[in-house]
């Protein structure tokens, strides 16, 4: 064998790892990317997939807070209907007169009476325009005198002129007692909700 065929053999051989190197390198090559673009598409989809539940718990914390601002504005929307009902309640209340408001005040005055013994001596104060009312309401009472005015809406206020003992039986306070116990009725029905 010649130098010459030596030297082609070793070319050839050189050439054939060459391949070889270049084939294994572009076929590593190709398994990286392979597994570079999979590795991609993983946490591409991972990303999308924590994006998607970000968009979620802030869309459900975006509704929460709607409904909260809501029930907020209803909450007030009802408190502010319950004040005008009240206003408008007590300004009905103010404006009795005649038999009603005389009867009325009567019915508040025998019921404050009745917490007291018999012969107690009794002052009562009364609201500033029933005055005259109370003074002809009291004529028929011995034991019971006038004592002054009381900011209110009418009624009366009775206390022993010997004790510590007082019963306010005001208009104010009968309103009062009633808003307070039937509140939830009176909001279920203004609402209408049964």
């Amino acid at each position: 064998m010649s130098l010459d065929t030596v030297v082609e053999e070793i070319r050839e051989d050189a050439r054939e790892r060459a391949d070889e190197i270049r084939q294994e390198g572009e076929d590593r090559a190709d398994d990286i990317v392979s597994a570079a673009e999979s590795e991609a598409d993983d946490i591409l989809e991972a990303a999308e997939a924590e994006v998607e539940r970000e968009i979620e718990r802030e869309r459900e914390q975006a509704v929460s807070s709607a409904k909260l601002d809501a029930k907020h504005e209803r909450m007030s929307a009802r408190r502010d209907a319950l004040e005008s009902v009240r206003e408008d309640v007590e300004d009905r209340i103010a404006s009795l007169d005649g038999e009603d408001r005389e009867e009325l005040t009567r019915a508040l005055l025998n019921d404050a009476i009745e917490s007291f013994d018999e012969d107690a001596q009794l002052a009562v104060h009364y609201a500033p325009s029933d005055e005259t009312l109370l003074s002809d309401i009291l004529d028929d009472y011995t034991n019971v005198s006038i004592a002054g005015e009381y900011d209110c809406l009418g009624g009366v206020i009775v206390e022993s002129e010997t004790s510590r003992v007082r019963v306010k039986n005001t208009f104010d306070s009968v309103l009062d007692d009633v808003w307070e116990d039937d509140l939830k009725q009176i909001s279920n029905r203004l609402f209408d909700e049964q």
